[in-house]
């Protein structure tokens, strides 16, 4: 397994080279033909994107940095995961410290345990380091962000990644907050759940006088789909449940109250015939209001092959470009993150949108990928003769077939 990984990266490597020695536009970066690579490695192994940067750099840096590695990985003298700990805790080191220990550390991961290795390297990093805890803990402030992962049963878990001394200030306020909540009359709910109700309350309904007034004003703006007859029949709901919009199913009783009052929530009933906006054809670039919803709802996410990134957090683009005579309607829009908009203009992929929203990007290798969106939408019948006929559209004076 050890040699298979060194020769995976060899060839990986090798793969990253023949694409940075192609010929390309001048538009088209460095920093662009690294991502095309991301995506199609990412998209041929069906792994996330992250998951192939990761690969790409592990592969990188053990050509090109650490060959001894390399060697002892190839020979079995230490394995995969050794070589993964060893890349990700010496890249962050300056290259004048990682001179003075890469000799030792090898010698500890060919004749250490994993774990006892991870220990053995970051001692011998911390002590090699001339950073002080200060400078260290300023590097690592500029890493505060806010992550929200998934969970089961309509949960999710929402994470801050902040300084210790904020986190603790964070999770006293809940407490004594709770505390107050818990004394009153006839609460049942346990300290645990009135911390989360408080830290909800205060994120979502809370203002802080210190922020600006734009900033106080902002409140959150989901969408929630429920399916018309699912309002109304349990039975209903149980086949096509209620979903919110980069999340997923959530319980119909939920979706009931949602779209019953709860302000800040888009409510989309889904019905066969719709009176939404599909088309403005040429004449505005900027799609109106209406129509950019429905592209983001229709799409749920970017429509680049294996993105996570939620829809509203997009850019519409138009799939045949607007310079190149393509519409602003809803068979040549596509929400694209900021990353893969940019893959598609100057990476050398082709795409092409298909009945129903569909989206085929060919890689600069030739590959074929197709990214379907999370909801389907009528079909429609092509335009001959016009710069959209690749598209899916009405004709001219026809009504979309439902």
């Amino acid at each position: 397994m050890a040699g298979f990984a060194a020769q995976r990266a060899v060839s990986v490597h090798r793969f990253w080279r023949e694409a940075i020695g192609r010929p390309r536009g001048p538009r088209t970066t460095r920093e662009i033909v690294d991502r095309s690579v991301r995506l199609e490695l990412a998209t041929a192994l069906r792994i996330t994107e992250n998951a192939a940067g990761m690969l790409l750099a592990r592969s990188r840096a053990l050509v090109e940095s650490y060959p001894g590695l390399l060697d002892a990985l190839a020979a079995g003298r230490v394995t995969e995961r050794h070589a993964d700990v060893f890349v990700d805790a010496m890249d962050e080191v300056d290259p004048e410290v990682r001179a003075r220990i890469v000799e030792r550390a090898l010698e500890f991961a060919q004749t250490e345990p994993l774990g006892t290795f991870r220990r053995s390297l970051r001692r011998l990093i911390d002590t090699a380091r001339s950073v002080s805890l200060a400078d260290r803990h300023e590097e690592a402030l500029r890493q505060r962000r806010v992550v929200r992962e998934p969970a089961q049963d309509g949960m999710a878990w929402l994470s801050l990644y902040i300084p210790a001394v904020e986190a603790q200030s964070v999770l006293d306020r809940a407490t004594a907050m709770a505390k107050v909540l818990a004394a009153a009359d006839g609460e049942t709910r346990t300290l645990d759940q009135l911390r989360a109700d408080v830290v909800s309350d205060l994120l979502i309904d809370g203002e802080v006088p210190a922020h600006p007034e734009a900033a106080r004003g902002i409140r959150p703006r989901v969408a929630v789909t429920v399916p018309a007859l699912s309002l109304l029949d349990d039975r209903a709901a149980a086949d096509a449940p209620a979903t919110v919009e980069g999340l997923g199913p959530i319980a119909i009783e939920q979706a009931r109250e949602l779209c019953g009052a709860a302000a800040g929530w888009m409510r989309v009933l889904t019905h066969p015939e719709t009176g939404v906006v599909l088309s403005v054809g040429r004449e505005q670039y900027q799609p109106p209001p209406a129509l950019r919803r429905l592209v983001r709802w229709r799409s749920g996410r970017c429509m680049a092959p294996g993105c996570g990134r939620p829809s509203d957090r997009c850019e519409i683009d138009h799939t045949i470009a607007w310079e190149d005579g393509g519409e602003t309607a809803a068979w040549n829009l596509a929400p694209l993150c900021t990353g893969h908009h940019t893959i598609k203009h100057h990476g050398n992929w082709a795409v092409q949108q298909l009945p129903g929203g569909v989206l085929e990007w060919r890689s600069p290798t030739g590959r074929r990928y197709l990214v379907e969106p999370e909801r389907r939408m009528p079909s429609f019948v092509p335009q001959a003769g016009r710069a959209s006929a690749s598209m899916s559209g009405p004709r001219p004076g026809e009504a979309p077939p439902f």
